[in-house]
């Protein structure tokens, strides 16, 4: 390892015999791979168990409900489509980061592997979104240009871009305090707010028509998605906490405010999403309720990296998210049936 990356020797050089990682590549070792941070390697272990494909859920049952005149609202469709467009270019923003920029800067060996599962799976994901697209005969057009077009989901983007630049600008290297701090503030970004907060109003809605038992297939995915996006969630912020132990001078007491500050300004931009997704009430939601939602997602958010809450007292309206969220094994809640989320497993519904 050279000594521009030095600051994060500890997680990025892993013991993997001699030579150990140069430069971000890792050189043969006679020894083989022996990880060190369990974690990193659990996760990689259960992300290739967790193997599922958009082909394998059925849409028959959605592609009828969407055809029928009279099968889905207006403000219904609207959830369905901005949802879709928002998810689509999210999921490929994310990919991107991985590939092109924290595998740059991540250098061990079981956090690379993992990493290379997750950028596998935000692949799979935007796979799904073509998948309901295509079995539903949306406008391709409308739906995957919607990032340029709507709003709500222009601004969001623009708001992660300056964080994805800092990883994939091929001329960024760690070694100072302020650069090691840029990479850090960009990890926290990636995580716990595009995959940690910008992802939850979309997962509520859709979620939601499965409870109803309306278009129970594309529940069914983003059911599958957010089970994977918790698990890329909490690597990211297995990975902070490591990077923050091994380096604590970086969390210096402006540098916490300035994430508390990126939060805070994450979830005023999601609940403008949540508004322009649901101008009145609809599948028993309103926006006001997300405005509660958020604030407590962001709380855990918070907590979560060794953060003060941002916003006491805030509760979660949604309890069957959080009992969705840390189930163990895949129970399909719209039905009583539990589901083997495991490579090769049925998913079709009962």
């Amino acid at each position: 390892m050279n000594g521009a990356d030095r600051a994060f020797d500890h997680v990025l050089d892993f013991d993997t015999g001699p030579g150990g990682i140069i430069n971000g590549d890792e050189q043969s070792a006679a020894h083989g791979l022996r990880p060190r941070y369990r974690w990193a390697w659990d996760k990689y272990l259960q992300g290739c168990a967790n193997h599922w494909t958009p082909q394998e859920i059925g849409m028959a049952a959605d592609i009828a409900l969407w055809n029928d005149p009279n099968g889905l609202s207006d403000d219904e469709r609207r959830i369905i489509k901005r949802s879709l467009g928002f998810f689509a270019s999210a999921d490929s923003l994310a990919a991107n980061n991985i590939v092109l920029g924290t595998y740059r800067h991540i250098t061990s060996p079981e956090c690379r592997r993992y990493l290379l599962r997750q950028a596998f799976e935000e692949a799979l994901h935007t796979h799904a979104y073509q998948y309901i697209v295509e079995s539903l005969g949306l406008d391709e057009g409308e739906i995957f240009n919607m990032y340029h077009e709507v709003p709500s989901l222009h601004d969001k983007a623009s708001f992660l871009l300056p964080y994805i630049d800092t990883l994939t600008n091929p001329n960024f290297h760690t070694g100072t305090l302020e650069s090691d701090q840029a990479l850090l503030r960009s990890l926290i970004a990636f995580a716990c707010i595009m995959e940690g907060l910008f992802f939850y109003v979309g997962f509520v809605q859709i979620l939601a028509f499965g409870r109803r038992n309306k278009m129970v297939g594309a529940a069914e995915q983003y059911q599958y998605i957010l089970r994977d996006e918790s698990m890329h969630l909490n690597f990211g912020i297995d990975l902070i906490n490591q990077i923050k132990l091994e380096n604590p001078q970086l969390w210096t007491d402006e540098f916490r405010q300035q994430i508390r500050a990126m939060i805070d300004q994450a979830v005023e931009l999601e609940y403008r999403y949540a508004v322009d997704t649901m101008p009145r009430g609809v599948l028993g939601l309103n926006a006001p309720m997300f405005s509660e939602y958020l604030r407590y997602i962001a709380n855990r958010r918070c907590t979560q990296i060794g953060l003060d809450p941002l916003y006491p007292g805030a509760t979660n309206p949604f309890p069957w998210m959080s009992e969705l969220i840390d189930l163990k094994k895949e129970k399909n809640f719209f039905e009583t049936r539990v589901t083997e989320y495991q490579t090769g497993g049925a998913l079709a519904w009962g």
